[in-house]
């Protein structure tokens, strides 16, 4: 029986599976589950077991990539940011340009525009032509020039 099957039997019963129950599927199959239960707009249970694969695989790449994504539906920024910073360090030099943008996205929305250009300007260094990592840095690069202090100008 498929993980989402299982997840449905029991959410029909009004309970949720155990983590011994998920742990017999790969971060993969979880991943896959929980996309499509956003897909089908099941959200609560999507998040639940994002926290379920995160308490199993906590350094695993599908599991860091997909609760991200979540919390970034949660508008949870903070924890978007720790989580995209987490894949950032396990994908290590095989980080995806994906990573990058959403970590960019993340920080912006979490207010920190400057580590946001940081991160825009590094991912680019590794993929020069990535399109939307390039809109951002120019975006994050009109708002920091927009911040400059203006000292010394006359009026």
């Amino acid at each position: 029986m498929s993980l989402i099957q299982e997840l449905m039997n029991n959410a029909a019963a009004g309970g949720l599976l155990s983590a011994q129950a998920i742990k017999r599927f790969s971060p993969t199959e979880i991943r896959e589950t929980i996309q499509s239960l956003v897909a089908t707009e099941q959200l609560d249970l999507a998040n639940a077991l994002g926290d379920a694969g995160m308490s199993l695989y906590p350094h695993s790449e599908d599991i860091l990539a997909i609760t991200s994504l979540l919390a970034m539906m949660n508008q949870d920024w903070s924890l978007a940011v720790e989580l995209l910073d987490e894949l950032l360090d396990v994908q290590g030099g095989q980080a995806q340009p994906f990573t990058y943008v959403m970590l960019v996205r993340a920080l912006r929305c979490n207010l920190d525009p400057e580590r946001a250009l940081i991160m825009a300007r590094q991912g680019l260094s590794i993929y020069p032509g990535q399109v939307e990592l390039l809109a951002e840095k120019l975006s994050l690069d009109d708002f920091s020039d927009s911040m400059m202090p203006t000292s010394g100008l006359q009026h």
